[in-house]
């Protein structure tokens, strides 16, 4: 497939913004948006490995979506220290992930700062961390959020589509994921992914890219690296719907999949199939 670039913009103002991407929810990358913290020169594998390097981390692979008592829990336990080694070293497909690290480590805090680009931040912030070759799901953000992911040190690259597009992407029911490997991607097993459109965006050191809600994001590490991401709501409605998000499906597919584990997973993919087989359809009959 091919996917069109996410632009890159700097020196944006709050009302450009709001008029160019945040109301119509379109991805763009900030340039300068993080140009003043401390964390983009500050920040390193080393840097972390240094102060932090005693923890025990969670660490998940792919293996993160197979049914049963392993599904979406970590695989293994590992010194922070001896997993940035890991994957300075070079190519891993363990991921340490959705990481509160500023409960860990307050001080951390002082290194970056809530943009002024929105109202509506939280006051959290995760991080992410990736060997080269590692690759997060397709997925959207179960919480409804916007995101602004900074990237630091090295490149990564998200895959992005817009909400509409979820029955071309196999989105599976009670759940914000779909399976689709998108750099590699089954069309055989997956048909109508051929027709889905999306965006590529290559985020380099210091650079911001802004997810909008609801954006289905792949996300890809061409090389090891690590990202903060920082999360903003615009109106309660959108907060509303990520509570309700978080208690449905949360609630059903973790629950459905401890009583039914395989079985639970087929329902799904056989739904995701369904839908998409009729969205074709659908379309077939539009253009006939």
């Amino acid at each position: 497939m091919e996917f069109a670039k996410v632009e890159k913009v700097e020196k944006l103002d709050p009302l450009e913004f709001y008029e160019l991407y945040l109301r119509p929810c379109k991805p763009v990358i900030f340039k300068d948006l993080a140009s003043e913290w401390a964390a983009v020169n500050k920040w390193t594998l080393e840097f972390f490995k240094e102060r932090y390097g005693h923890w025990e981390v969670p660490m998940y692979d792919s293996s993160y979506h197979n049914p049963g008592k392993g599904y979406m829990k970590p695989v293994v336990y590992k010194k922070f220290g001896d997993y940035l080694d890991l994957i300075a070293a070079g190519s891993t497909d363990l991921r340490f992930h959705n990481f509160q690290i500023m409960k860990r480590a307050p001080e951390l805090s002082g290194d970056f700062q809530i943009p002024d680009i929105m109202d509506g931040f939280l006051r959290f912030a995760l991080m992410f961390f990736g060997g080269k070759g590692a690759a997060l799901n397709l997925h959207y953000d179960i919480d409804c959020s916007h995101v602004f992911l900074t990237h630091f040190q090295t490149q990564k690259k998200v895959f992005l589509f817009s909400p509409d597009q979820g029955p071309l992407l196999y989105h599976l029911p009670f759940t914000n994921h779909a399976h689709v490997n998108v750099l590699n991607p089954d069309f055989e097993k997956y048909p109508a992914f051929r027709m889905a459109e999306g965006l590529e965006a290559i985020i380099e050191h210091g650079e911001t890219l802004f997810i909008p809600k609801l954006w289905w994001h792949f996300v890809y590490y061409s090389e090891s690296g690590f990202s903060l991401a920082l999360r903003a709501n615009d109106s309660w409605a959108t907060k509303t719907r990520g509570i309700w998000n978080l208690v449905r499906l949360f609630t059903m597919d973790n629950g459905m999949n401890l009583l039914a584990g395989n079985s639970w997973k087929t329902f799904k993919e056989q739904t995701a199939h369904k839908r998409a087989a009729n969205y074709l359809n659908q379309n077939r009959r539009k253009s006939a």
